[in-house]
């Protein structure tokens, strides 16, 4: 007999072991085995709970997003009014953001989504969402919020991925990205 309750704390520990187990591969070459044996479940009951390991990726990726996204949110109320742009730029280089497991997960995930219709959808998500806060926030403060966003938003992935790649953490990535923004908003 299945036991009541399970079900949530099951998924939760195989979505974190999966984050885990491809932050340690370095990439998507894991196993659903693997990723069960870490969760302390068979692989058939990870299987049940997802369907394979794209579909427990994915999962994955969905919780590293809400992480993302509670960053977010909470960057926003600990801000003063009037920096919401600057808000929403350090929460995009957070400590969370750059945990090793972390940094694995978001690398495989842009390369899972030149593939994978599902993963290209929820990549799709959090750009759009990305450029549409960061749009707002430019509002009254650029000519152009949309077009800024646009450039604003690969600004912060291409730093993003420079200083995970470099190792490099936050240290000052946040700052250059902020600083970025106001030229820009100025030349506007």
């Amino acid at each position: 007999m299945p036991k009541i309750g399970q079900e949530p704390i099951r998924r939760a520990a195989l979505v974190s072991a999966t984050v885990e187990e491809i932050g340690q591969a370095g990439s998507l070459d894991v196993t659903v085995g693997q990723i069960a044996k870490r969760a302390g479940m068979s692989s058939a009951l990870a299987h049940h709970y997802f369907g394979g390991k794209s579909q427990i990726f994915l999962a994955a990726m969905r919780h590293i997003l809400t992480e993302y996204a509670q960053e977010v949110r909470a960057a926003l109320a600990s801000y003063p009014e009037g920096q919401r742009l600057e808000a929403i730029i350090h929460a995009n280089f957070a400590d969370s953001c750059f945990q090793a497991a972390t940094i694995s997960a978001w690398l495989n995930f842009y390369v899972l989504a030149q593939r994978d219709k599902d993963a290209a959808r929820l990549l799709n998500v959090y750009q759009r969402r990305l450029r549409s806060n960061l749009s707002v926030a430019l509002r009254g403060r650029s000519a152009n919020p949309k077009q800024d966003a646009e450039t604003l938003s690969a600004l912060i992935d291409g730093v993003y991925l420079r200083a995970a790649l470099a190792g490099e953490g936050v240290s000052g990535a946040a700052e250059r990205v902020v600083r970025a923004a106001h030229a820009l908003t100025k030349e506007g």
